[in-house]
């Protein structure tokens, strides 16, 4: 069954005030499942983890908080605050597929100098890239 919501799609500035929020509360975020985590195991081990480790540690939480939020309401902390709501092109809720796939395009996306914001700027339907080759879509909830 679709998830209601309403036709139009959040403008390019309101999806970057969510980014940047969301950039905020992946802080405490991180700072609870990563941090917390590294800095108790260096005192009772009195070792420090790997950069391969940290890295590894640091894009799993965000592999799970994103796809966690996407396939459960289609929204993450920032995205209820902003009432933006990610959905398939069919406007049913986001496949685990799909969430995956974003999730992966969204660093390369928005990593090589914000060409998938670029993106969004010239593509027909105002989407970032890492949308588009999803087959996913903001829009307003």
């Amino acid at each position: 069954m679709p998830v209601t919501i309403r036709s139009d799609r959040p403008g390019i500035l309101r999806r970057l005030a969510a980014m940047l929020y969301e950039t905020l509360l992946l802080f405490g975020v991180l700072l609870t499942t990563f941090v917390f985590p590294h800095v108790l195991i260096g005192a009772f081990a009195h070792r420090l983890a790997t950069t391969t480790l940290l890295w590894t540690h640091l894009f799993l939480v965000l592999l799970v908080y994103f796809i966690w939020f996407w396939r459960n309401g289609g929204q993450t902390l920032a995205m209820k605050t902003w009432r933006i709501r990610l959905v398939s092109h069919d406007g049913l809720p986001i496949r685990p597929a799909q969430a995956l796939l974003r999730f992966l395009l969204c660093w390369p996306s928005l990593g090589l100098a914000g060409v998938g914001i670029i993106w969004a700027l010239l593509d027909r339907d105002r989407q970032f890239l890492h949308d588009r080759i999803a087959g996913t879509q903001l829009v307003t909830a």
